[in-house]
C-alpha cells in the first residue's frame, strides 16, 4: 500500500534536514523535499543529493526568480511599500510565492500536507500557512518546531548526528540567513543583544561597507515604463539581469544596508540586518520619479496606500482581495510612471542628479521666478484670504476673548 505523501519546503539548511528524518518517524510519510529558487545562487547547489541522503523520495527544484520580480517585487515598488519606513520586505515577498509553488506541487503529487520548517516564533509561519489556507484550504499543515521536543540547533545537530546524516552547518558558526534576488538577512548569535553593534566585515554577503566603497562616485541612470525598471544607463535588460547588475553596483557602493528592530506579526520585536542594495536602488529612484509625474494628492495617498500594502505583504496577505485591489489602484497611477532618473552613488549615499519624463507635471515657465503668462503674482491675493478664512475668523474670535 501506498505511503501518503507530504510536500516538504526544502532550503538544505539544518531545520529542513532534520524534518525529513523527522517526518518518516513520526507520520510515516513519503517526503517529498522542495527547493523554490528565488534567486539564493549557489545555496541550491547539491540540495538533490543532500535531500535524498536525509531520507526524502523525491526532489524538485522549482525555478520561479523572474516571477518573483514581476508578480510579487515590482507590485510591491509600485506601490512604494516598505515595511516600518525601513524594512523593503525582501523575506514577506518571496513566502507567498514558495507556498504557492509547493502547493502547486502537493496538487501534483496527490499529497495530503506541506510542512515548513519555520520557528512558532516568526514571520513565515504566518505567511506559508495563509497562502496554503487561501489556495488549498484542502490540505494539511505541519509545522513542526510547534510540535517536536527539540529546542536548539544543537540539538538538531545531535538528532542528525544519532542517526547518521550530514549537518549542513556545525555548532555556532552559523546566522540565520535568507537570501533571494532581492535581499539577505541576517539574525541571531550576538544580534539578538540590540545594544550590540553588527561586525559588518563579518555579515555582510552582497557588498562592502559604505567605509569601504570607493572614494569616487559612481553615476548611473534607471529607465522606467509604468512603474517597472526596464534599462540600466540606456541599456535594456531582463528583469533578472537587471537586479542582478544592480545588486552589484549598489553592493560596491555600500548601498541599501539596515540595522532594524521590527515590530513581528505575533507581537514580538527582533532585530536584524538587511542587505537591499539593487532594491534600495529601485525604490529611490521610483520615489523620485513619482515627484516628478503624481499630482500632490496622488503622492499623498499613495503614502498612505504604502504603509497598508507593506503591513498586508509583511502579515502574509498576499492573496486577499484587498491587497489585490490595491495592486489595481496603484497599477493604474503607475501608467504615468515612464521616465529616467538619474543618481550619484556615493559611499551608501543614493544622490538624486536629475529626472525627466514625458509626463512630468513641473513648468519651467510656472515655477520660475521669472513672471510668466500663465502665472499672475496677483491672483495669490485672493486664493490666501479664501485659504485662510477659517483661520482668520478663529483669530477673530480668540481676539475678542482676550
Amino acid at each position: 500500500m501506498a505511503k501518503d505523501k507530504v510536500v516538504l519546503a526544502y532550503s538544505g539548511g539544518l531545520d529542513t534536514t532534520v524534518i525529513i528524518p523527522w517526518l518518516k518517524e513520526n507520520y510515516d510519510y513519503d517526503v517529498i523535499a522542495v527547493c523554490v529558487d528565488v534567486g539564493q545562487g549557489q545555496e541550491t547547489e547539491g540540495l538533490e543529493e543532500r535531500a535524498l541522503k536525509s531520507g526524502a523520495s523525491k526532489f524538485y527544484l522549482k525555478t520561479v526568480t523572474e516571477e518573483f520580480i514581476t508578480d510579487y517585487i515590482y507590485p510591491t515598488l509600485k506601490a512604494g511599500a516598505v515595511y516600518e519606513s525601513t524594512y523593503m520586505l525582501g523575506t514577506s515577498m518571496a513566502r507567498p510565492l514558495i507556498a504557492k509553488v509547493l502547493i502547486d506541487v502537493a496538487l501534483q503529487e496527490g499529497a495530503v500536507a506541506i510542512c515548513h520548517g519555520c520557528t512558532g516564533k516568526g514571520n513565515d509561519q504566518i505567511r506559508f500557512e495563509l497562502t496554503i489556507k487561501a489556495l488549498a484550504p484542502q490540505l494539511k499543515i505541519i509545522a513542526p518546531w510547534r510540535i517536536w521536543n527539540i529546542q536548539s540547533r544543537e540539538e538538531e545537530i545531535e538528532y542528525c548526528q544519532v542517526r547518521g546524516i550530514e549537518c549542513p552547518i556545525k555548532k555556532g558558526d552559523s546566522y540565520s540567513r535568507d537570501r533571494n534576488i532581492w535581499h539577505i538577512s541576517h539574525e541571531g548569535l550576538d544580534l539578538e543583544d540590540p545594544s550590540h553593534a553588527p561586525d559588518y566585515e563579518k555579515l555582510l554577503k552582497l557588498g562592502v561597507t559604505p567605509q569601504n566603497a570607493p572614494d569616487e562616485p559612481t553615476k548611473i541612470s534607471l529607465q522606467f515604463e509604468n512603474g517597472v525598471p526596464v534599462a540600466i544607463n540606456g541599456e535594456a535588460m531582463d528583469p533578472v539581469a537587471l537586479l542582478t547588475k544592480l545588486n552589484e553596483i549598489g553592493g560596491a557602493n555600500g548601498i541599501g544596508i539596515i540595522d532594524i528592530l521590527e515590530n513581528r506579526v505575533v507581537g514580538m520585536k527582533s532585530r536584524g540586518i538587511y542587505e537591499t542594495p539593487g532594491g534600495t536602488i529601485m525604490f529611490a529612484a521610483h520615489e523620485q520619479l513619482s515627484h516628478l509625474v503624481w499630482d500632490k494628492e496622488t503622492f499623498a495617498h499613495t503614502q498612505k496606500i504604502a504603509v497598508d500594502f507593506a503591513d498586508l505583504v509583511y502579515s502574509g496577505k498576499w492573496f486577499t482581495p484587498l491587497r489585490e485591489a490595491l495592486s489595481a489602484y496603484v497599477d493604474s497611477l503607475n501608467q504615468v510612471m515612464t521616465g529616467t532618473v538619474n543618481m550619484i552613488l556615493y559611499k551608501g549615499n543614493i544622490i538624486p542628479a536629475g529626472t525627466t519624463s514625458p509626463n512630468s507635471l513641473y513648468s519651467e515657465s510656472i515655477a520660475s521666478f521669472t513672471t510668466g503668462d500663465l502665472y499672475d503674482h496677483k491672483d495669490a491675493n485672493g486664493f490666501i484670504n479664501l485659504f485662510g478664512l477659517s483661520m482668520k475668523v478663529r483669530g477673530m474670535l480668540l481676539g475678542n476673548q482676550q
